[in-house]
């Protein structure tokens, strides 16, 4: 079968290690399903797996991608959930400490097939397009999770959305409207600050801008680059939410200003199958349609993955195949 994959680990120059061509069509074992795939979005974390990090080098080659929608065997159309527990594991999935992510442990979703174990599959909502539903399972679970399980944010409160053209936080600013919270919104450029502003943020900012008051909540994908605006932005007993780092980890944790103003400081990883249930309706009950910047076929991967690298977002990439 047709697959996007990566070779070999390549820290420096990632997209070196990126192949495309023939793989193994898998089959599954006993409580696992085949899933014909029809779109799969583009997340950092197929960046970190072509550049080795959180897989062993035993297991190269590696097929990209961790969430995505498909059809099952008998026809049925399905959302995929992307963290895979141990067997014996009951509870929040993400809490396992044997847990992984497709393309850890288990072949990814930019192919023409790929297996899951059979509760990792949601039937697709009827009103969501494939390439909709491939965004649901990563990067707008995550900002499910990071909004309406972390946060402790009530309605009508500000959030604070660092990045905004990001598949993650177009996904919080959509998710937070939605909820009635106001939302404000940071972005680089004028055209980044738009699309937040279309997708519905009250108010948007350039990176570091000082804000006309301080907020209840953060939510941070960026790290570094936005660390301590995101600290500075807050209310006394305010929190900021964080599911990623893609500019790295902040030079300094700003302790001080933590303890003394009583901040709260939360992580966030994914979320569980539950939630995703939860997200799937929650969308369906305020029509809300994930934002694609750009879907590709899955032949153009890689011009998919250069976009992701380079900055270039304005809302989930995503790939599709002919199956």
């Amino acid at each position: 079968m047709f697959a996007v994959y990566a070779a070999e680990p390549s820290p420096d120059d990632p997209l070196s290690a990126l192949r495309l061509g023939d793989r193994p069509t898998p089959e599954a074992p006993e409580g696992w399903v085949k899933v014909a795939m029809r779109a799969a979005s583009v997340n950092m974390h197929d960046l970190w797996t072509l550049r080795g990090v959180g897989i062993k080098r035993e297991s190269f080659p590696m097929i990209l991608g961790c969430d995505g929608a498909g059809v099952l065997e008998d026809g049925t159309e399905v959302v995929l959930h992307s963290v895979i527990s141990s067997p014996d594991w009951s509870g929040d999935e993400t809490l396992d400490p044997g847990r992984t992510l497709l393309t850890e442990k288990h072949q990814g979703t930019f192919a023409d097939h790929a297996i899951v174990p059979k509760h990792n599959v949601l039937p697709k909502p009827k009103d969501l397009t494939f390439p909709e539903a491939a965004c649901m399972g990563t990067a707008w679970l995550t900002a499910y999770r990071m909004l309406f399980v972390k946060s402790d944010l009530r309605p009508g409160q500000t959030m604070l959305v660092q990045g905004a053209s990001g598949g993650v936080a177009t996904a919080l600013i959509q998710l937070g409207k939605a909820a009635g919270f106001q939302v404000w919104a940071t972005g680089r450029t004028e055209e980044k600050r738009a699309l937040a502003t279309t997708l519905g943020a009250h108010a948007t900012f350039e990176p570091g801008a000082r804000l006309p008051t301080r907020v209840d909540a953060v939510f941070e994908t960026v790290g570094k680059a936005t660390w301590s605006h995101s600290l500075k932005s807050l209310k006394p007993g305010g929190t900021v939410v964080i599911s990623g780092a893609t500019s790295g980890d902040a030079t300094a944790a700003e302790l001080q200003r933590i303890f003394f103003l009583q901040l709260r400081v939360v992580g966030s990883t994914m979320g569980t199958k539950q939630e995703l249930a939860d997200l799937l309706q929650f969308c369906a009950l305020n029509n809300l349609r994930p934002q694609i910047g750009q879907e590709l076929p899955l032949q153009e991967a890689k011009t998919a993955l250069t976009s992701l690298l380079n900055g270039e977002t304005a809302g989930k990439i995503v790939l599709t195949t002919t199956t």
